[in-house]
């Protein structure tokens, strides 16, 4: 399983920004499927011997302008329904055996440690990258074993591409491999500030439980982790 950062492990970073730049231009995840050739991602910076799991970006994200269909079948505009809200966006698939469960479960788990007004104000976004299977029910459906609270995403799969890669974040269209669909997208999760509603953290598919416990709050805050 490889995301962009799988040669640049986010916790032993040291690299300028030109370096990461050349190296972002890596790999994809397939959720259980091979690896294919992604697109870079946003220049980033680290101090040197950072151990922490966020990436803080020079150049913040603008949150992607996305008007998409909820879980309740309802229009769901990105930009305005999450302004002012601290906000995480992955990009991912219900079907995914591994990488989406896993990554969407450790932030669930994280925000419970927060205090309950906290947790009301965090939007948590998962837009689909698996449009044509993952209708609102069925986003719905597996989004309340996760997290009840958090936003589920889906609708045309050419707009869903487009905003996703004004993040940086590649995704194609899902297909057979060995018998089984799958969908090849980037891992990252990135965290928008409530201050500026501009993309400034990005986290890789190895934040752990205990890297989102400890940000979470900064997070919310608008603040750096």
């Amino acid at each position: 399983m490889l995301s962009a950062f799988s040669t640049l492990p986010l916790r032993k970073k040291t690299l300028a920004a030109a370096a990461l730049l050349a190296a972002a231009s890596l790999t994809l995840s397939a959720c259980g499927g091979t690896d294919d050739a992604g697109s870079p991602v946003a220049v980033v910076s680290e101090e040197p011997g950072s151990d922490k799991a966020a990436t803080v970006l020079d150049r913040p994200f603008e949150k992607p302008d996305l008007v998409l269909t909820d879980t309740r079948g309802k229009t769901y505009d990105l930009r305005k329904e999450t302004a002012g809200k601290p906000t995480l966006i992955y990009f991912g698939y219900t079907n995914c055996p591994d990488v989406c469960p896993s990554t969407m479960s450790n932030i669930a788990v994280a925000k419970k440690q927060l205090p309950e007004a906290q947790q009301d104000e965090l939007r948590i976004v998962f837009v689909t990258t698996d449009p044509e299977r993952d209708t609102p029910q069925a986003l719905g459906s597996w989004l309340k074993g996760i997290d009840p609270q958090a936003v589920g995403l889906t609708g045309d799969f050419a707009t869903i591409q487009a905003g996703a890669r004004t993040l940086g974040i590649s995704i194609e269209p899902p297909k057979k491999e060995k018998g089984k669909v799958v969908s090849m997208h980037g891992t990252q999760v990135v965290a928008f500030s409530p201050k500026t509603d501009a993309g400034y953290v990005l986290y890789g598919e190895d934040a752990t439980v205990d890297d989102y416990t400890r940000d979470l709050p900064k997070l919310v805050e608008g603040q750096k982790p």
